[in-house]
């Protein structure tokens, strides 16, 4: 099928396999259209749907039958481990051979020499990992006592081992199968079930009783998420050749003075990322046509798509902290790398520090590839983290009116000038950051990362090294008493001070909620269940 896409790569100056994907992608906003309407009291032939149209997107349009082979096999792999594997390793076995075959495909394309231009089966399979190892903690959750678990592995835990035709249709559901997003199985079984839109039910006043709904909006706000992808994709195709992250080590670029280098960097960022901006909310939108993401109607009786989101470019663009960007950043992954990595290597009874950080930071690289400048970028990201959760425990409170305390449930705090002028100097610290922290990601290798970073004049480690500088070296006593002066001058006392979601010993994802939080949501959540259940 290249003849059909050889002419239009050449007309827009991109690679054939660019040309297959941005087509696949396009292709599936009409197929999600088709899928919905395919009866859900026939869940099997949505799930024969799912793995039919992988097969044509792998196959015959992308040439990857051998990479389809390799995705079955871990597919198949993980199927019969977490069926037959009854202790509490299974999921550690299955997250082992899913990466580890994944590790010996990056291998390959290292060996290689693969450039992003050339599409090949370790994007799919990155998605497919975060999948697999998932179902496995989903299924050891279900083989757990229920007062075992917190809110989220009780809503996603899988009860009921699924047969082998759902589980192929979870693994290859088509709109996230190249790019993402990942799910989880419950939520496609939900998608599949059409139970997500239980609570739109309404009786038709005929025999049948009650009848399925599909909430209104849904076309509107898919295609509009296309229209957003194929715009951030126009803007990349015209103007990454001229701003991207290569021209940091480019001779040219280190003979500008330092704050047009400075500057030039930040508008290279954001092309940077239009790629991804535009691959994801593609994705976005043909996964809402299915059906997938559906969270409810909003105040004034819209509905809302918010749960197949990948990506929030506003929070990313202008974000006022590092963890609001990072939490807006390849959302599903963050989700995977919180509730399948850094909650379950922290012992029971314990709170995750900065061991169940460093694993988590170190799994995220390693599911990336094996290229140093992933490594770099992480090791890097931990320092910033760090500085972060200071900022926000320490700086922050000083930017907010002293008798403002912070505590679970407590309303946002009041946006006075000086809290704007914090956050208007948080948005410019976070896209300095961001852009100097990804370089490493684009450029691969160490010596082409730090040769860029050098030419930058090594602003980012200045200003980390600058911030934990003044808070280790006695900065947040200072600011403690500071903050104490100024809570006991305005009659509140000791403030109550919680730490924020994110902000503990620089992790990079959420951590549990304390126990008497943790045991309320629980409660909440089982009675509703309960409820659902006589319904």
């Amino acid at each position: 099928m290249d003849a059909l896409f050889i002419p239009l790569a050449e007309a827009v100056g991109a690679s054939v396999d660019q040309i297959k994907l941005i087509t696949c992608l396009l292709v599936a906003y009409p197929l999600g259209s088709v899928f919905i309407r395919i009866p859900s009291s026939q869940p099997n032939l949505r799930h024969l749907f799912n793995l039919s149209i992988t097969l044509i997107y792998l196959i015959p349009i992308l040439n990857l039958w051998f990479g389809f082979l390799q995705l079955l096999a871990d597919v198949i792999a993980t199927y019969y481990i977490a069926k037959n594997a009854r202790g509490p390793n299974m999921p550690w076995i299955v997250f082992a051979v899913a990466m580890g075959h994944l590790t010996v495909n990056h291998v390959i394309r290292a060996i290689y020499n693969l450039s992003y231009e050339t599409f090949e089966i370790t994007g799919p399979q990155m998605v497919l990992v975060m999948k697999l190892t998932t179902f496995a903690w989903n299924v050891w959750d279900g083989r757990r006592p229920v007062d075992d678990l917190d809110k989220w592995q009780l809503e996603k835990r899988v009860a009921a081992y699924p047969s082998l035709i759902a589980f192929l249709g979870y693994a290859f559901y088509f709109p996230g199968v190249l790019v993402g997003p990942s799910l989880e199985f419950a939520d496609y079984m939900s998608l599949v079930e059409a139970t997500q839109f239980k609570a739109l039910e309404q009786t038709n006043g005929d025999a049948n009783g009650k009848r399925r709904r599909i909430p209104k909006g849904r076309k509107r706000v898919a295609y509009v998420k296309m229209v957003k992808g194929l715009v951030y994709l126009g803007l990349f195709v015209t103007c990454i050749g001229s701003f991207n992250y290569g021209v940091a080590i480019q001779d040219w670029f280190a003979e500008k003075n330092f704050w047009y280098r400075i500057i030039y960097f930040q508008i290279c960022g954001f092309f940077e990322r239009s790629k991804y901006y535009a691959i994801w909310t593609l994705t976005e939108g043909a996964s809402i046509l299915t059906g997938l993401g559906f969270t409810g109607i909003g105040p004034s009786g819209e509905t809302r798509w918010d749960g197949a989101a990948n990506v929030n470019v506003p929070l990313i663009e202008f974000a006022p902290n590092f963890k609001v960007l990072l939490d807006s950043w390849n959302i599903k992954t963050n989700v995977w790398l919180r509730e399948c990595v850094y909650k379950r290597v922290t012992p029971k009874g314990k709170k995750p520090g900065f061991r169940s950080s460093l694993i988590t930071f170190g799994t995220s690289a390693f599911w990336h590839g094996i290229a140093g400048g992933y490594y770099l970028a992480f090791f890097f990201a931990a320092f910033i983290q760090t500085a972060g959760r200071l900022c926000r425990g320490y700086l922050r409170p000083l930017f907010l009116p002293a008798s403002y305390v912070t505590s679970r449930g407590s309303p946002p705090p009041p946006q006075t000038p000086l809290k704007r002028a914090y956050d208007i100097a948080g948005i410019f610290c976070c896209i300095l950051l961001v852009n100097y922290v990804a370089e490493p990601f684009i450029l691969l290798t160490v010596s082409d990362s730090l040769h860029g970073w050098r030419n930058l004049n090594w602003y980012g480690q200045w200003m980390i090294g600058i911030a934990l500088a003044f808070f280790y070296g006695g900065g947040t006593k200072v600011l403690k008493k500071f903050q104490a002066k100024r809570a006991k001058e305005a009659g509140v006392g000791e403030k109550v001070r919680v730490r924020e979601q994110g902000a503990g010993q620089g992790a990079p994802v959420l951590p549990p909620l304390d126990d008497a939080a943790k045991e309320l949501e629980k409660a909440e959540f089982l009675s509703a269940l309960q409820k659902q259940r006589q319904n």
